[in-house]
């Protein structure tokens, strides 16, 4: 699962609202071991998000870098890339 949340700083655009939920969803998800919580456990499970969400959010717009911005398709083409090498499909779109 946590092969899915990746880096969210220094992107041109920023990281969107969606991303750094998705990020948080799937690092409570992890230390859970739920993906999704029974009713019992609903509340503290969107509670967890939430708070790691908003925590999230202030450590990206707080980091400082000198480094150029990257380029969320030239970012993605790399991983692509880099999976073809490693599993041995071709790259695709």
């Amino acid at each position: 699962m946590c092969r899915n949340i990746r880096p969210l700083f220094n992107f041109e655009p920023p990281a969107y609202p969606d991303e750094m939920h998705e990020a948080a969803l799937q690092y409570v998800r992890k230390i859970s071991g739920m993906n999704k919580p029974s009713l019992a456990n609903q509340a503290a499970f969107d509670a967890a998000v939430a708070e790691i969400e908003a925590a999230t959010q202030r450590l990206v717009s707080s980091l400082t870098t000198s480094a150029a911005p990257k380029d969320r398709e030239a970012e993605r083409a790399k991983a692509r890339a880099r999976n073809a090498a490693r599993f041995g499909t071709a790259a695709s779109a």
